[in-house]
């Protein structure tokens, strides 16, 4: 980066001003066109260029990656360990269905017969590697090879197993029989069919040893499985199971999967995130030891590094087991590997994601800052310092060269988490004070936690604040200008996490939109990476996701192929533009309304919907039965009870029950609401266009901890405006609706609880950036409408703009999805002829355009 601390702020330019201001178009217009265009019709919009004057410098970390283990990433992908549950450590603390058989099953050869159960005992490998396999043989069975062992599935469908390719086996084992015992390993498929010449492991001795072997496989299958077997009479031990492909990237032991590493890589990202996420700040802080060894604890980087063998395990936050193969050296290797600048994140000591615990302990708080301390050493020390030295002997006696470090991830309690935040960066900046210690604003756009979380962290003049939102396609739409009121004197922004909510190519055109203003602002948001990063197609706990895989293939998204357009034309700095407004955008709320529960039985009474000028338009105190309302979202058990609307299924989710017109705009929506049993509170719909497209007030939601508006656009929902509120059960809530154009005022009890606005979406966006290698100016263009956007470019008289640009274009239906076997998302080149100082270039519709103009 070229710029990170305070003192460059005073030389930042004002925010530049581009879209939204009406431009006239005097002269006449050039010859050109794109886009199918023949002629040259009048221009709808008109991009004006200041190639001489100067914008904000672009960082050169500008866009990179979060890589966190969410959608079996790490485990299952990226790390490219083919064994599941290699080390028998899985169990119902990482997925109610886990044993510490999972994905194992017993096996036997010529009709030897055994047991096989998982021990935790004084035998084991080592304290962090609790568990191991005991395979007790009868020594019977017939034939040569004849034994008894275990056979593992792999994850999903199975190990996906390569003609030609070479498998490297290991396992650490020991045996009771003095003359030692014979492992048989081999490759085949679900029904039984060889896929690998067998080898043998001939173990000898009763003290834990490394065996290793190589498996060259001879067919191909996706249902590839690994057979262990041992044989004779005894008890042999096993811990540590592996397969891995000799073809991983770039040839590293313990390495990652070659095609979903090289996928990241031609993202040419300029950081790596890692590695979480919810996965840093969720559970318990204590380490993985005695007397309790904790299975559900925030990530802690000395768990990680070292030996895989002697790394502990934990519970996944999301849902599975997390091996830490893919550990922090790894990591960081993978990051150099990639020109990729680290970018760490470490446990506050207060957790989010919906826990939301601040740890009041400070020995605790001490052990994890010195562990702080310790990591910069790790990344940065001389291969003679302890930390460094660890390093050097896995391999990397060069430092890793760590610049950024981030504390915390989304927490909920902003005056908790910066209590803690300030004792970590005070130890930082005491012994490291080159490290840029990177803090946050919670899990939203806004909101109370957001507000109060920015207050903090600018009475605190932190260097960097991380923001993380999704929303849906209309929200990036109406907020590119986001960032051009933030204080130009600090913070530098981070967005650590940002997607709009689904995978279609219209979420894609609309992030594109966004980050035309992300690049406008460079000077304030010096890093944005895009979440999640990776998704298992048959493991997924969220989406949207920017690749996508299975155990034998890997596709990019369409937001995938935004990200990719962007970071490798970003552009050195930016160049002052302007560009006019599209017409008719400001639309009114409009929509039925709603009533509905999320986990909870609530009962509703006295509904009234009222015009602005007094007219009713609905009125139901449901004495008449339910004939008014029909489910648009989930289902749920509705009836009239006591006179009163009532939905009583406390396991049912998502609930509403609609009337009225769409069409209704400008109106009061009144209702008397009281919780009855559950965890939640009440769902009151306004603005209900259709299923997927609608606002409600979400309140005492979240397990009834706090209250938010949230919009859903094509059925993803993101929230509006929020704070605290709790709802309380049996007690009766007067709640009120008031929607005049795009502004809705919600009251609870007679008083106004909050209002918002909604933004008027804009489908045209450009950015200008220039490149300063190739003196290069790079036109970037959105057109997120069904029309062609026939548009007058002035690039003005100062430049001299060559005839030719080589013009890249993303274009498709706006519902069209990558597969892994269609692509209908794909960058397009083509030349354009008719460019110079100025002319008319037809954008075509839901498209991405990026025109390289030389000034050469």
């Amino acid at each position: 980066m070229r710029s990170r601390r305070h003192p460059s702020r005073a030389r930042r330019a004002r925010p530049l001003l581009l879209s939204a201001l009406a431009l006239a178009v005097a002269a006449p217009l050039l010859p050109g066109g794109a886009g199918g265009a023949s002629a040259a019709p009048r221009p709808d919009y008109a991009i004006r260029v200041d190639t001489a004057g100067t914008g904000p410098d672009i960082s050169e970390s500008m866009y990179g990656l979060f890589l966190e283990d969410i959608n079996f990433a790490a485990d299952g992908g990226l790390y490219a360990e083919l064994v599941r549950n290699r080390s028998f450590e899985f169990g119902p603390a990482d997925h109610a269905s886990y044993t510490p058989m999972t994905a194992w099953s017993e096996a036997s050869r010529g009709g030897a017969t055994g047991t096989a159960a998982v021990v935790d005992d004084g035998e084991r490998l080592n304290e962090t590697n609790r568990q191991y396999l005991r395979l007790s043989l009868a020594g019977d069975g017939e034939g040569e090879g004849a034994g008894f062992g275990v056979r593992n599935a792999g994850f999903f469908t199975g190990m996906e197993i390569t003609e030609g390719d070479a498998y490297d086996f290991s396992v650490w084992a020991r045996s009771d029989r003095p003359a030692g015992t014979e492992l048989r390993v081999s490759l085949g498929t679900e029904d039984g069919t060889p896929l690998a010449a067998d080898a043998a492991v001939a173990v000898a001795g009763d003290t834990w040893t490394k065996y290793t072997g190589t498996l060259t496989a001879t067919a191909s299958a996706a249902d590839g499985s690994l057979t262990v077997t041992a044989g004779g009479a005894g008890t042999v031990r096993l811990d540590m199971v592996s397969l891995f492909p000799q073809d991983t990237f770039l040839g590293r032991e313990n390495g990652l999967r070659q095609d979903l590493a090289e996928r990241i890589a031609a993202l040419e990202p300029g950081f790596l995130r890692f590695p979480g996420g919810c996965l840093v700040n969720t559970g318990t802080h204590e380490g993985y030891q005695a007397p309790d060894w904790p299975r559900e604890r925030s990530y802690q980087w000395k768990e990680t590094v070292g030996p895989v063998e002697e790394r502990a395990v934990n519970h996944n936050f999301w849902g599975y087991n997390q091996s830490y193969g893919l550990g922090y050296y790894e990591y960081f290797q993978f990051a150099e590997d990639i020109g990729a600048m680290p970018l760490p994140v470490v446990p506050a000591l207060v957790t989010g994601c919906g826990e939301n615990r601040a740890t009041d302990d400070p020995a605790l708080l001490a052990r994890h800052v010195q562990d702080t301390l310790d990591l910069i050493e790790f990344a940065n020390g001389p291969a003679t310092s302890e930390w460094g030295a660890v390093r050097a002997r896995m391999g990397h006696p060069e430092p890793f060269g760590l610049t950024h470090l981030a504390v915390g991830n989304e927490e909920n309690l902003p005056d908790a988490f910066m209590e803690r935040f300030a004792v970590f960066r005070e130890a930082i900046e005491a012994a490291h004070p080159g490290i840029t210690v990177i803090s946050n604003s919670g899990p939203s756009a806004s909101g109370p936690t957001f507000d109060r979380a920015w207050e903090l962290n600018r009475q605190a003049g932190v260097d960097m604040v991380d923001e993380h939102y999704y929303q849906s396609p209309a929200w990036f739409l109406a907020n590119n200008e986001r960032y051009d009121s933030y204080d130009r004197e600090g913070p530098d922004v981070f967005l650590g996490e940002y997607a709009s909510r689904d995978n279609r190519f219209a979420n894609a055109l609309a992030e594109a939109a966004f980050m035309t203003g992300l690049e406008r602002n460079a000077d304030v948001v010096r890093l944005a990476s895009y979440a999640p990063l990776l998704a298992h197609s048959q493991g997924t706990q969220w989406r949207p996701d920017l690749i996508w895989f299975d155990n034998d293939a890997s596709w990019g998204s369409a937001s995938y192929e935004v990200q990719k357009l962007f970071a490798t034309n970003t552009g050195d700095e930016v160049v002052p533009s302007r560009a006019t407004a599209s017409p008719g955008q400001e639309r009114p709320i409009t929509g039925a309304v709603g009533l509905g529960t999320w986990a909870t039985s609530a009962a509703y009474d006295d509904v009234a919907v009222t015009a602005a000028d007094g007219r009713t338009l609905l009125a139901d105190d449901f004495s008449a039965g339910t004939g008014q309302w029909s489910p648009t979202t989930g289902a749920g058990t509705w009836g009239v009870e006591n006179g009163a609307l009532v939905q009583s299924d406390l396991a049912s989710t998502e609930n509403m029950l609609v009337a009225g017109d769409p069409a209704w705009s400008d109106y009061d929506l009144e209702v008397t609401a009281t919780k009855r049993a559950g965890s939640e509170g009440f769902l009151i719909g306004f603005g209900v266009r259709d299923t997927g497209t609608y606002y409600w007030w979400n309140l005492g939601g979240w397990n009834n901890t706090r209250s938010a508006v949230e919009q859903a656009t094509g059925g993803s929902r993101a929230e509006v405006v929020g704070d605290g509120t709790t709802i309380e059960t049996g007690r009766a809530y007067d709640i009120r609706v008031e929607v005049r154009g795009r502004t809705a005022t919600l009251f609870l009890d007679g008083r106004e609880w909050g209002s918002f606005t909604e933004p008027a979406t804009e489908p045209f966006r450009q950015v200008v950036t220039r490149d300063e290698a190739t003196g290069d100016l790079i036109v970037k263009v959105v057109n997120a409408q069904e029309a062609e956007a026939v548009t007058d470019i002035d690039l003005g008289r100062r430049a001299r703009v060559g005839r030719t640009a080589h013009v890249t274009t993303l274009h498709g239906d706006p519902d069209a999805v990558n597969t892994e076997t269609e692509r209908p998302i794909a960058p397009r080149e083509s030349v354009f002829r008719h460019a110079g100082n100025r002319f008319t270039y037809a954008f075509p519709p839901h498209s991405v355009t990026f025109l390289r103009l030389s000034t050469r």
